[in-house]
């Protein structure tokens, strides 16, 4: 096979990809994952180089399990490795920001119907003190095992009761409505809300605790972008084994590398160290207090959201610093120039109904520098500060550099 029909198979996948959301229940049934394990985002990191918002995830996680009563009790865990630290994607989930699965919480099941293969993510928290920016205390804990105990439950009630939810439509309209799916997911969090919202009711026996989720998904304007974490990856995970091709299936932070996996070598990380984001700040706060760039988000930019639907979404734009309308149009245009084709589905209005671009070729990037643009949330390096602002993040050249070098070698 070419490379050229190895990378247009690949295509064909990721845009014909169907993920349909069809459950919500705790990682330990829905996923099998058992034991004392603690999932993070990004390529594989050890405890002793991850970042410090990164660190004060992993030990609330391991309280909220009861692992352990403190965080000194629950470092010593990790020190005699009676705690397993591992990737996300190696267990086929998708984690925003610090990423953090453990058995007990509540995960999104999605299935692609071409492949029948399945992606998880958590539920979102929603804003403030929360996990994925690196808050451990009690407040954090408590919220988990209420979204464990009483959100979770229901939410799977009703999405089984919908006989599943295609999540592709969902964010093609979104799209439509000015979200890029990464940044801004107001109208995908609606749309979904609107598509629950019956079968909730339904599956709710306790009024008070139907109007407790209700009030919490119309809240988080985010809901939804965990949703599309796990449509992105089961979209581009059945990418990963064709032979022969140069398109990027994977690109994940994890505070302290970058790392990419390209469809033609399955598995295998290339890493480099990743960058810190440029954008806005919220008051108070500056780039001397930002956390360098972390998170699976990225998986969305890797199906050609987020930013690469930039012109789908000025008001983003303008959120992470990016400029106003035109701006966003030269980004998306930009991106073009490393793709190997455009999304038939994610239409840009703005843009004449052209499709997003999609399928990021590692040789374009390395031809011609053009390094793939994220839109992200920006974390405070200090444990606990949460977020601090939004922007934009360039992946680091070397990633596409080394993996170029690998795809060479096979030849």
């Amino acid at each position: 096979m070419t490379i050229a029909s190895a990378n247009q198979t690949v295509l064909g996948r990721l845009t014909g990809a169907e993920p349909i959301l069809i459950d919500c229940g705790p990682a330990r049934t829905v996923m099998g994952l058992t034991g004392r394990t603690v999932l993070h985002a990004g390529p594989p990191l050890g405890w002793e180089t991850a970042c410090e918002t990164m660190k004060a995830a992993i030990l609330c996680a391991i309280h909220y399990e009861g692992w352990a009563a403190d965080d000194a009790e629950a470092l010593d865990l990790l020190v005699k490795g009676e705690v397993e630290i591992a990737p996300c994607h190696a267990a086929g989930a998708a984690g925003p920001m610090t990423g953090m699965v453990t058995p007990s919480m509540p995960v999104f099941l999605v299935e692609e119907r071409q492949s029948g293969g399945r992606a998880f993510a958590t539920v979102n928290e929603g804003l403030g003190k929360v996990l994925r920016f690196g808050a451990n205390d009690p407040s954090v804990i408590e919220r988990l095992r209420w979204i464990e105990g009483e959100a979770g439950p229901l939410l799977g009630a009703a999405i089984r009761a919908s006989g599943g939810i295609d999540l592709r439509a969902l964010m093609a309209q979104a799209l439509r409505m000015g979200d890029e799916m990464h940044q801004r997911n107001i109208a995908a969090s609606s749309l979904l809300a609107r598509l629950l919202m019956p079968h909730l009711a339904r599956a709710g026996r306790d009024p008070d605790a139907l109007a407790r989720v209700a009030e919490f998904m119309a809240a988080n304007d985010q809901f939804f972008l965990n949703l599309a974490m796990a449509a992105g990856k089961a979209s581009a995970d059945p990418c990963l084994d064709v032979p022969g091709s140069t398109v990027v299936a994977t690109m994940a932070r994890n505070g302290t590398d970058f790392g990419i996996r390209v469809a033609g070598l399955g598995d295998r990380w290339f890493t480099a160290p990743v960058n810190t984001p440029q954008g806005l700040y919220f008051p108070g706060f500056g780039p001397e207090d930002a956390n360098p760039d972390i998170g699976d988000s990225a998986i969305i930019e890797t199906i050609g959201l987020g930013g690469f639907a930039m012109a789908a979404s000025p008001a983003v734009a303008a959120f992470v610093g990016a400029g106003g309308f035109r701006q966003a149009v030269a980004v998306t245009e930009e991106m073009a120039e490393i793709c190997v084709g455009e999304h038939p589905r994610f239409r840009i209005p703005a843009l004449d109904d052209r499709g997003s671009p999609v399928g990021i070729d590692v040789r374009k990037v390395v031809e011609t520098g053009i390094t793939p643009l994220i839109n992200t949330g920006i974390a405070g390096r200090m444990p606990g500060t949460g977020q601090i602002g939004a922007g934009v993040v360039r992946a680091p050249l070397a990633c596409f550099e080394q993996a170029l070098e690998a795809l060479a070698a096979l030849r």
